[in-house]
């Protein structure tokens, strides 16, 4: 019998412990039935794709460590169980981690569970560099948040970066933070694919290009210009905005950096480079779960592609560091917005 992905995957996964997942769904009275209609419920409560079934035969296989489960089952998971992934023994503790952080349950409005969620979520932002002022947007955010419904925020507009390599989990982080702070979020992909596609396609090229010269060259210019042209027309309003890219040669750029830093200065905007880090397996894990049609390339060529990178990299400029290794940070957001829908329920 040829095993799946999943299977290969799970049975050499470091610190895996499947009977944990079964333990935690007897520790909370559920069925492999009602298991599955509530991990359903909560993935679609927290917008998550690729649970379609989430049937008794797929659960018994995750507790019998039959399949391992993917990106997005264990997300469901640890908002079902309000649990870390070492507390679901999907993979051994990163440093710190040993002291998980427990979520209040979701009825439970006067302990302030969810500011306390939505706080270390964000005291995920870490200094990547000795002069980067990490307290200052970890300030922003929360005080952006807490006064979303009671009449604005004091400080001056910023402009935040949030950069990394494909699969990184950029674009979630950036999106928790617009969840948080109810700024716009500008995404490089859907904001400008269609004029990519078809510019590369009127080039002679391939439209999900994302590799070769004519795209960086000739069309990856114009696709960052047209980022920044939008993120510009928002700080010239006074809007604080978020955005999502890889900006690999644009953090490592010091004088593009300083460029940004001095226009969005003179008009009294404050600029945040945030750099996602994330590890290997995690990135193609999450490539391949999105199935875009512009990683194709890397997929196929994935020894030739990660050859092409540097998991060391990291801005030449101050800059801030979410550590996303193994999915941690993504996994601290997926518990914040929980905890705040349990506010604003």
């Amino acid at each position: 019998m040829t095993m799946t992905e999943g299977q290969r995957v799970g049975k050499h996964r470091a610190g895996w412990r499947p009977d944990r997942l079964r333990e935690q769904r007897e520790a909370h009275g559920l069925t492999l039935e009602r298991a599955g209609e509530r991990l359903r419920q909560v993935a679609e409560q927290a917008k998550l794709r690729g649970i379609p079934a989430a049937n008794p035969q797929t659960l018994w296989q995750h507790e019998q460590g039959e399949v391992y489960p993917g990106p997005h089952y264990r997300r469901a998971y640890c908002l079902l169980y309000r649990a870390t992934e070492p507390d679901l023994g999907f993979r051994s503790a990163l440093p710190g981690e040993e002291t998980s952080f427990k979520l209040t349950p979701m009825d439970d409005r006067l302990t302030g569970a969810h500011v306390l969620a939505v706080e270390r979520a964000v005291h995920s932002i870490a200094p990547g560099s000795e002069e980067a002022d990490h307290v200052a947007l970890q300030q922003r955010i929360i005080d952006a948040w807490k006064r979303r419904h009671t009449g604005g925020d004091p400080h001056r507009p910023v402009l935040i970066l949030v950069g990394g390599y494909a699969g990184s989990g950029k674009t979630e982080l950036a999106r928790f933070f617009v969840q948080l702070t109810g700024w716009p979020l500008l995404d490089k992909d859907p904001l400008t694919r269609p004029l990519v596609e078809k510019l590369l396609v009127a080039l002679g090229g391939d439209p999900n290009d994302r590799h070769t010269d004519l795209y960086r060259t000739q069309v990856r210019p114009v696709e960052y210009d047209c980022l920044m042209q939008s993120a510009m027309a928002n700080i010239r309003c006074g809007i604080s905005t978020v955005l999502s890219a890889p900006f690999i040669a644009e953090m490592t750029d010091p004088a593009w950096m300083q460029r940004l830093a001095n226009r969005a200065a003179s008009m009294g905007v404050d600029v945040f480079p945030v750099w996602v880090r994330c590890d290997e397996e995690s990135m193609r894990e999450y490539i391949t779960f999105r199935s875009a049609a512009r990683d194709a390339w890397k997929l196929q060529r994935w020894e030739e592609y990660m050859a092409t990178i540097d998991l060391k990299l990291r801005p030449a400029v101050p800059h801030l560091v979410v550590d996303n290794q193994l999915g941690t940070a993504v996994s601290l957001a997926d518990q914040a917005r929980q905890a705040m829908g349990a506010m604003y329920a």
